[in-house]
């Protein structure tokens, strides 16, 4: 990835040189779509000889619902640059967004800027919905064909399998068993051994020149808290309620409880909702802000242009590349090890006498 975006950035300035904030202001733009999710893989561009903008790319289908379904290439949008038009409608791609025009693209605004053009409903296949189905695809393959060796040869892993193998055996015995407990943790592992692999294989997949920021889209990482948040709350114990609703037990007599817990209740209400909003930001900021810093290093190359540095700049993106490796199986780890501990929570049961 890391020399197919130097390429990127090379191939971007123009024939004669750009100026110093002409592609200043270039790379913001390319480090800014690169964050976002786009309607087909833009590996790079440049401009020919003609001055032309060429992209090398895959276009992806684009599926609208416009008084009726409409099904095109998002090759026809020419990365934002032209007008679809299909059956008659015209559609316009702006600020990564499609809105419906007229034959020249005209958007309109109100007074805050903001485009009036109505949309319709966007079912398209984006680059992030491609890449989260291309890792199912993968997880499901992979891991069939472990359960099939472990049927066929006794309970033994054989091929791909046996690296995968001690990694489950990890998630269940050093993250389940300890934190949900012996008794329940084996409802729970489906979950966990899923979302630690979806987030890894997504992370990962992010650092391959196909550039897809997934899991740095706070629309993945809020689906994936929200599942844990359900899960936790929809398989609470009786005890875990009372933990939030009557956190002092019996320990107090009622009437000394009550202006205690218009303070406590609150809180542990509260706690509920922060838990997760924990998960979703902190996988979103951390995979978000290793792009922003390899691309920023990798454009100040170009800025640099000179012997001392360009190769700092480069040497720097080298090592920051191999560390967001570590990164992406760090924060599947940490997501499935905190999932862990608030369905330990949830699962809590306490003795009565």
């Amino acid at each position: 990835m890391l020399a197919l975006l130097c390429s990127s950035f090379a191939l971007a300035e123009t024939k004669d040189g750009a100026k110093d904030g002409d592609l200043k202001t270039e790379i913001k733009e390319y480090i800014a779509h690169h964050l976002q999710d786009s309607y087909d893989f833009s590996l790079f561009s440049y401009t020919n000889d003609q001055g032309e903008h060429v992209y090398i790319g895959l276009p992806l289908p684009v599926i609208l619902w416009d008084n009726g379904l409409k099904l095109f290439s998002s090759s026809k949008f020419h990365h934002g640059e032209t007008v679809a038009n299909v059956d008659g409608n015209y559609y316009a791609l702006y600020h990564n967004k499609i809105y419906k025009t007229d034959a020249a693209g005209t958007i309109n605004y109100d007074e805050d800027h903001h485009a009036t053009n109505s949309k319709p409903l966007d079912l398209s296949m984006t680059k992030s919905v491609v890449s989260m189905l291309l890792v199912f695809a993968i997880m499901f393959f992979l891991f069939k064909n472990l359960a099939e060796s472990y049927a066929k040869n006794g309970g033994i892993a054989s091929g791909v399998g046996r690296f995968f193998e001690p990694i489950v055996l990890y998630v269940r015995d050093d993250i389940a068993r300890p934190n949900i407990g012996e008794k329940k943790y084996k409802k729970y592992m489906s979950y966990l051994l899923t979302i630690f692999f979806f987030i890894w294989f997504l992370n990962i997949l992010g650092l391959t020149p196909l550039g897809v920021n997934v899991t740095g889209n706070i629309a993945v990482t809020f689906g994936l808290a929200l599942l844990t948040f359900l899960i936790t709350n929809l398989t609470g114990t009786k005890d875990y309620w009372l933990h939030i609703f009557d956190p002092l037990g019996s320990t107090m007599a009622w009437y000394a409880k009550v202006p205690l817990y218009i303070i406590l209740i609150p809180i542990e209400v509260l706690g509920i909702f922060v838990k997760p909003f924990s998960l979703l930001i902190r996988l979103y900021a951390n995979m978000q802000a290793g792009h922003i810093v390899l691309m920023s290093l990798i454009g100040l190359m170009f800025i640099f242009k000179s012997w001392l540095g360009s190769p700092l700049s480069f040497g720097l993106a080298f090592a920051i590349s191999l560390i967001e490796i570590l990164v992406a199986l760090l924060q599947a780890y940490i997501f499935t090890m905190l999932s862990a501990l608030y369905f330990g929570f949830a699962a809590e049961e306490h003795e009565h006498h």
